[in-house]
């Protein structure tokens, strides 16, 4: 019925997609954020198919392929693979 109201002959989906956020209260202040991930996504080949944002989340539909690289490329460039020094001398 909604395919007939918007005068539409087929709905086509696609499965094989996931969605990687970056998320967190800091977005709100810090300028560029959204740049950065959208950059490194490029520069690892990875086609961004939709993009959503608020204050504090940005968050982009990738080819389901290239989660793990987009997540282990986002931490490398967000340095979120590291262990802040406190936390290691805590230890």
């Amino acid at each position: 019925q909604v395919m007939d109201n918007l005068g539409s002959k087929e709905i086509v989906g696609d499965a094989k997609i996931c969605k990687v956020s970056i998320v967190g209260i800091g977005m709100r202040s810090h300028v560029g954020v959204a740049s950065r991930m959208f950059r490194v996504l490029s520069e690892e080949g990875i086609n961004i198919q939709m993009i959503s944002t608020s204050e504090i989340k940005t968050s982009v539909v990738i080819d389901e392929k290239y989660m793990e690289l987009a997540v282990r490329a986002l931490h490398k460039a967000f340095d979120l693979d590291q262990v802040p020094a406190d936390t290691i001398a805590q230890s």
